[in-house]
């Protein structure tokens, strides 16, 4: 169970970093693409922020994964300098994809189809990656 601690820091990280995602996009030519920071974990000693970011349109989740990562220091130098006033330590942002819609999806389509969602090898392995 998270602290009061942690879910004000998740907070704060994700409102920044939804922000400093949205600019880097816009800057790098990336036009039609939407980001969002949808979940950010952050461990009881907060040295370690787990971001989780939808990508629409899907195709390109992992190409902006890609470029964020390539940027990551970047990122964390942006955030650190807009919360140093929240903040005394800045964690390390590790970004991971965030595919819950994706498998929310892939699990209505076989619903309708009739198929058995829990027997479908595909989606077993997507969720057994995380």
């Amino acid at each position: 169970m998270e602290s009061n601690r942690q879910k004000k820091v998740a907070g704060v990280l994700q409102k920044d970093l939804a922000a400093v995602l949205q600019n880097a996009l816009r800057e790098s030519g990336n036009h039609g693409i939407i980001v969002s920071v949808s979940k950010v974990k952050v461990p009881t000693d907060l040295s370690i922020a787990k971001v989780y970011i939808s990508v629409f349109p899907n195709q390109e989740a992992t190409k902006i994964l890609e470029e964020v990562k390539l940027v990551q220091h970047t990122i964390k130098h942006q955030i650190s300098q807009l919360t140093r006033h929240q903040l005394r330590r800045m964690p390390e942002l590790n970004f991971y994809i965030d595919d819950t819609l994706e498998y929310i999806d892939g699990i209505n389509r076989s619903l309708q189809g009739g198929e058995n969602p829990l027997e479908d090898p595909s989606l077993l392995e997507k969720r057994k990656k995380k």
